[in-house]
């Protein structure tokens, strides 16, 4: 049996007041944000279970914030996304952070040898740093326009469109390397 689908601020206020009613539209709509998660953050289960919980605890949080313009499982999926870029800018950061050390500890190791790449798009895309990753998902998984990924990630529209256009070239350049 399926929830009733729900319409407005009230009728979300109601059902998260109510911890059957929460509980069966939670299970509704879990697979749905798990599975848009799932696909976005290199197949990995465990990201992908992470940010959706951090997406449905935010979704209860600011739950006044819902407008009843859309349903409410697409809104949860939209905090999820941004939930999703800070997931992809905590891993570039601490990429760098990484680098930085390997950079001045000058008696490390060799470091270690990559992983060999697969021939599927996942498999690239993982390879790829955070941030290119996170304009490619928005702009061609999510079809975000330009404008809007620059929104997403902070940065203005022309940077956006460039650091998109390295994100491109480094995935085509991954993905023919996978393949071979």
């Amino acid at each position: 049996m399926q929830p009733a689908a729900i319409a407005t601020r009230s009728e979300l206020a109601a059902i998260l007041a109510d911890e059957t009613a929460f509980r069966a539209w939670y299970h509704q709509a879990l697979p749905r944000v798990y599975g848009y998660l799932y696909h976005r953050c290199g197949r990995n289960p465990a990201v992908a279970e992470e940010i959706a919980q951090e997406a449905f605890v935010e979704a209860v949080r600011s739950r006044r914030r819902f407008r009843g313009q859309s349903d409410p499982t697409t809104w949860v999926i939209g905090i999820a996304r941004h939930r999703l870029v800070d997931h992809f800018r905590r891993e570039e950061r601490a990429r760098r952070h990484r680098a930085d050390i390997t950079i001045l500890d000058l008696d490390a190791a060799q470091p270690p040898p990559a992983d060999p790449a697969s021939d599927g798009i996942d498999d690239a895309l993982t390879e790829m740093p955070s941030l290119h990753r996170a304009v490619l998902v928005l702009h061609y998984m999510d079809g975000l326009s330009v404008r809007e990924v620059a929104r997403v990630i902070g940065r203005s529209e022309a940077a956006t469109a460039s650091l998109l256009a390295r994100a491109r070239e480094g995935f085509r350049r991954v993905y023919r390397e996978a393949s071979t």
